[in-house]
């Protein structure tokens, strides 16, 4: 249980470590926010009004300064600041007016008001409860102050106080970066008092900037406040404050009903996909995170009738804090009400934040070409020049500037000589590979990945490009290098296909699924096609499941089908009653291209025949659409399934709620084991194995499918690739996601991922507390191999065996992966 921990406590932390580099110039000194957007209460003159308010600029008289000067306990003059959108900002700096010494204003202290909406103001507390900010000590110096607690604002005014009669100016910068949740205020019962061991201990939200009285409306507070709680409830991040400062908490006894109702109100209508909420579960203090959460959404005037539900595994063993990831099913809302069921007598919440459509994780991302601050409370001189200590500082030496010009100049021309020589060798060759939109994702994820790697990443890149003997794209790798002479071998042994000897199959959902070997591919469709044509009148269409760029798949009801199956082929129903298939239909306007490639994707999947791979059964290709008939399992698909199930145990027995024993659960891995062990045989890699793509049966039978990509409930779980290829990238191995190399070694790195599903019954994602773009840093640090990978922790019904068999399935080395037929053998083992 160690390694859950480990994984927990970087979860909690996660959130406070994004607030370090949340601290970017938004655009005052650098210019980005534009003059219109810069406004004051009152100016001195022109050359004085808000717009020469930029730190470090000396434009027009050097600064903003107020008509009149400032008056002890007065608060009419301001200079305000237009974001155009909301913000998490961290962190401000202020400077006086200089002017080359022939100014000597400045403001001593100052207060922050900010707004959401442009109508509601908001006076900034620091955790302490105070509003006055330490100002500039001088008119040069530059004072940067953090904002404890940070704020969400679009609009934020800086007001100038002093003790008494005094002429100021001011110039101003904001840090911080852009907010994407879109939250703009969370209602709630207001946080409760726990007494423990005599002593008051408080959780209530003590930096909400709504209304509280006896509950907490139109606000924002601590639980977006980007501060995760500690473990230790009575324990805090933040120095002299009380004992439980860092969560929310409400006790049962306050709520007949048994939970506690949320409401999140966002800026627009968005399509979420995620909430994580960061709950505390010291159960020996009787405090657990929810154990069901119910949410209803709001995308215009009414409530949605049918409202969303999701239940976590209770745990009674680990008692770290933990962020709780709740599938949001890609509902349409601009407003979230949300019940929270107690598991236990309290219930804490520390943060909670949202992922809707393509934006990620809030205060994630930096402001291109921006500086990062990275510490504050300090004076910054002027005079003496520290660029390294201070990033909003000016090198004013133009001979330096000079030098520095020259040199990039002629790195800048050596540079486009070596390009147009390679290019003009290589040209065709990167086209090609530049095209392929399942490869071309190698070229933009060395974007996501933390600079260190970036050498290494584009290293292997040129040698990909350039190297004599071709390496592997993304296209595919075969394993079992008997049955392919053609392979080369790359540096870690595992056997590499040349792009002439892969068959790359487009499908028509858009991803390629099973990618084929050449040579297997003759061998597999040397002969005609094994399969009847299918009378399309006997289709009854029952759902959509899914959509991609060349065609879409149902679910269906077929008649008569057993009268077209092969006789080594039954089904476990009687003749007369309709079978429920999935018909993958290519669009009639499909290009060529795609026409020849469903064509062979039906003569491959004839000939797969496997009592765990979903059978071909029937075509319709006499007449547009093109269709194929394939296997569709009665319990819909292992995640789903899993998900509307609980281990069995004291808790399910309560709930009364369905159950799966955990020899079942072995069962139904050991089936895909064996499965992929077929494909392997045959040089098939998969490329997309995950328990959205295995189908349940009856008496638990699995069958390994390849349509979860199309379908919009598992968006989610597909990272797009600037608008081209969609990636499961926390089932992907490190080397698919950043070298593009799919070979069964990879399979076995996505079967060590599906099976850690299967055992947390599918409750949340994999790397649930990472961001995508966390994932593919993530995949850095197995490149590296400098033991600081964060690993899938032991699921709570895991016994060590087991959690060691996903341990070899995600080996940096290749080589050292189990091969599938081990990994049969050793889960076999395991049930004896």
């Amino acid at each position: 249980m160690s390694m859950l921990y480990i994984v927990s406590i970087t979860g909690c932390s996660y959130l406070s470590a994004c607030l370090g580099v949340c601290r970017y110039p938004l655009g005052m000194s650098g210019g980005q926010i534009q003059d219109e957007d810069i406004t004051a209460s009152s100016q001195w003159s022109e050359s004085t009004a808000a717009r020469y308010g930029r730190l470090d600029f000396e434009e027009g008289d050097g600064a903003w300064c107020p008509e009149r000067t400032v008056e002890p306990d007065s608060l009419k003059e301001f200079l305000q600041v237009d974001l155009r959108s909301l913000h998490f900002i961290t962190l401000v700096g202020t400077q006086g007016r200089h002017a080359g010494g022939i100014g000597n204003e400045f403001a001593q202290m100052y207060k922050i008001k900010y707004s959401r909406d442009g109508s509601r103001w908001i006076s900034w507390r620091n955790r302490q409860g105070n509003q006055v900010i330490e100002g500039n000590r001088n008119a040069y110096d530059i004072m940067l102050k953090d904002l404890e607690p940070p704020i969400i604002a679009r609009f934020v005014r800086f007001m100038p106080v002093s003790d008494h009669s005094m002429n100021v100016c001011m110039r101003v910068e904001l840090y911080g970066c852009e907010w994407l949740d879109g939250l703009v205020s969370y209602n709630a019962p207001a946080g409760e008092q726990m007494s423990l061991e005599g002593q008051p201990v408080h959780f209530n939200d003590s930096v909400y900037d709504g209304a509280v009285i006896h509950s907490m409306t139109e606000g924002l507070g601590q639980l977006t406040d980007g501060m995760c709680g500690l473990d230790d409830f009575t324990h805090s991040h933040v120095y002299n404050v009380w004992p439980g400062y860092d969560y929310v908490g409400w006790t049962n006894e306050s709520f007949p009903n048994g939970y506690v109702e949320i409401m999140f109100e966002f800026d627009r209508t968005r399509n979420f996909t995620t909430m994580k909420v960061h709950c505390n579960n010291m159960f020996m203090q009787h405090i657990k995170a929810f154990r069901q959460v119910v949410c209803y959404f709001r995308s215009e005037a009414d409530w949605e009738a049918t409202p969303l539900s999701f239940s976590p595994v209770v745990d009674d063993v680990n008692p770290s804090a933990r962020f709780i990831t709740v599938s949001l099913a890609n509902h349409m809302a601009s407003a979230m009400k949300c019940h929270f069921y107690f598991a236990d007598a309290w219930m804490m919440f520390s943060e909670i934040t949202f992922q809707s459509g393509k934006c990620l994780h809030t205060h994630k991302r930096s402001p291109p070409n921006h500086r990062l601050i990275l510490s504050s409370n300090r004076m910054v001189s002027s005079p003496i020049p520290s660029p390294g200590d201070d990033p909003t500082h000016k090198i004013d030496d133009s001979n330096t500037r000079i030098l520095i010009g020259c040199l990039v100049a002629i790195i800048f021309i050596l540079v486009a000589i070596i390009v147009i020589i390679l290019w003009r060798q290589v040209w065709q060759k990167m086209l090609e590979k530049v095209r392929d939109p399942a490869c071309s994702h190698t070229f933009y994820l060395i974007h996501k990945a933390r600079p260190i790697v970036y050498y290494h990443v584009i290293l292997l890149i040129y040698l990909q490009l350039f190297s004599p003997v071709p390496a592997l794209t993304s296209t595919v790798v075969a394993v079992t290098a008997s049955k392919a002479p053609t392979a080369t071998f790359s540096q870690d042994g595992v056997p590499h296909y040349a792009e002439a000897d892969v068959v790359n199959l487009q499908g028509v959902t858009g991803g390629n699924t099973y990618a084929v070997p050449a040579l297997t591919m003759d061998l597999l469709s040397g002969k005609d096609v094994a399969v009847e044509e299918f009378p399309r009148k006997l289709l009854t269409f029952k759902e959509k499941l899914g959509e991609g760029q060349f065609g879409e798949v149902h679910l269906c009801e077929a008649e008569g089908m057993q009268e077209f199956m092969d006789e080594d082929f039954s089904f476990d129903i009687s003749d007369n009653q309709p079978v429920l298939v999935a018909v993958k239909m290519l669009r009639a306007d499909a290009n060529k291209n795609a026409r020849n490639d469903f064509l062979k994707e039906i003569k491959i999947m004839s000939r797969l025949k496997d009592p765990n791979i979903i059978r071909l059964l029937a075509v319709c290709i006499c007449s547009d659409p093109l269709c194929m008939i394939t296997e569709y399992m009665e319990n819909g698909d292992l995640n789903q399934f899993l998900s509307r199930h609980e281990p069995e145990g004291q808790l399910a027995l309560i709930s009364n709620a369905p159950t799966v024993s955990y020899s079942n659960l072995c069962y139904m891995a050991t089936q895909i084991a064996s499965g992929m062990r077929y494909l392997s045989s045959l040089n098939f890699v998969h490329r997309d194995l995950a328990t959205r793509n295995c189908l349940v049966g009856k008496n638990y039978t699995i069958k390994i499918a390849d349509f979860g990509m199309s379908r919009n409930l598992y968006s989610g779980d597909y990272y797009r690739i600037q608008g081209r290829a969609v990636l499961p990238i926390r089932w992907m191995s490190w080397e698919s996601i950043l070298l593009g190399k799919f070979t069964t070694a990879s399979d076995v790195w996505a079967f060590g991922v599906t099976l850690w599903e299967t055992l947390t019954f599918c409750n949340e994602q994999p790397y649930s507390q990472l961001t995508d773009e966390q994932v593919i840093e993530n995949t850095g640090e197995f490149f590296r191999d400098q033991k600081r990978q964060v690993y899938l922790p032991q699921p709570v019904l895991c016994p060590d065996s087991v959690y060691k068999i996903m341990l070899n399935c995600w080996r940096r080395n290749t080589k050292e992966r189990p091969s599938f037929q081990d990994i049969h053998r050793a889960l076999l083992e395991s049930q004896a």
